[in-house]
């Protein structure tokens, strides 16, 4: 597994994505043994960089992380979250990224995490009132005003072939500074995999089922973005969910996904990645790939996402 650095955090090229094992997706938290097998295969095949955060469950994710590091906390770079719960008494969904906030989520997130630090710590969304700490989908502006106050190691946004809404303000800003960026969903909430054909594959826990581009229309049109990732994923010889990722790593450096799973088996699939090279007109066919339909978050998700 090659490297590169967050600023000056080396991590893994390719990280690992906890939510979905406990939270948000059809059989979250059905099958923890194989989700702390998966984060162990992620450490054996090379993979350093993990990536959870409080509100996913909320707190169960944290605490699944901590029982699969037991013993193994030292291999890792582990990143989790703050700052979409409300400690004091407004609750999971209310922003709240006050010094008291921040005190108890810590505590608590050290405490699930089974450890006494956490390497890479994200204001999971920007509280208009509190603007000092390090980034989860904040805007170029507040991304200036963090750095000025304290160098910001990365920012975290959702990224990928079909959600590239960073790359017009926000990359720019980060090379600028030299913030490393960690794109989430980097395979399009598993839409880019090409595994996804219908609706009726989710339940009613997952949070597809009511996603803009998982439903009526937007889902058929977006099908023929995913048939196309599959035709460029033949001519490689790799699955799409590879050349998904292998667009993203020639993005340039300082650049870490980190793909969720919660099975062995797309962890193994996701790190082999790192070994594809793809050729200039592949990524030309990719980067002239035609937009996704529908926005990437409901409207309440889309206001609070930072521009």
């Amino acid at each position: 597994m090659k490297h590169t650095t967050l600023r000056d955090l080396d991590v893994s090229r390719i990280g690992l994505g906890t939510m979905g094992m406990s939270f948000g997706y059809t059989g979250a938290g059905t099958d923890d043994a194989e989700s702390i097998r998966t984060i162990h295969r992620a450490l054996d095949l090379g993979v350093t960089f993990l990536d959870t955060a409080e509100i996913y469950g909320p707190y169960v994710n944290e605490e699944l992380v901590g029982r699969a590091l037991k013993g193994r906390r030292d291999e890792v770079v582990l990143a989790t979250k703050f700052g979409l719960i409300s400690h004091a008494g407004g609750g999971p969904g209310h922003l709240d990224s006050g010094p008291a906030n921040i005190r108890t989520a810590v505590e608590g997130s050290l405490k699930r995490l089974g450890t006494d630090h956490i390497d890479l710590y994200y204001q999971h969304r920007v509280d208009p009132h509190t603007r000092h700490v390090g980034l989860s989908e904040a805007g170029p502006d507040t991304i200036r005003r963090a750095h000025a106050v304290h160098p910001v190691t990365a920012v975290q946004s959702e990224y990928s072939l079909w959600t590239r809404d960073v790359e017009e303000r926000v990359l720019p800003v980060l090379r600028e500074l030299g913030i490393g960026f960690v794109p989430y969903s980097p395979l399009g909430h598993g839409f880019l995999t090409g595994t996804i054909r219908s609706p009726e594959q989710f339940d009613d826990t997952d949070w597809r089922k009511n996603n803009p581009r998982f439903t009526g229309e937007n889902f058929q049109r977006n099908l023929a973005l995913a048939d196309k990732v599959q035709a460029i994923a033949a001519e490689v010889g790799a699955t799409p969910a590879q050349v998904a990722l292998a667009w993203l790593l020639a993005r340039g450096e300082h650049i870490a996904p980190i793909p969720g799973t919660k099975r062995v088996a797309r962890v193994e699939e996701n790190v082999a990645a790192d070994g594809i090279e793809l050729t200039a007109d592949q990524i030309d066919k990719l980067n002239n790939l035609p937009p996704a339909a529908g926005e990437h978050h409901d409207e309440e998700q889309m206001q609070m996402i930072e521009r």
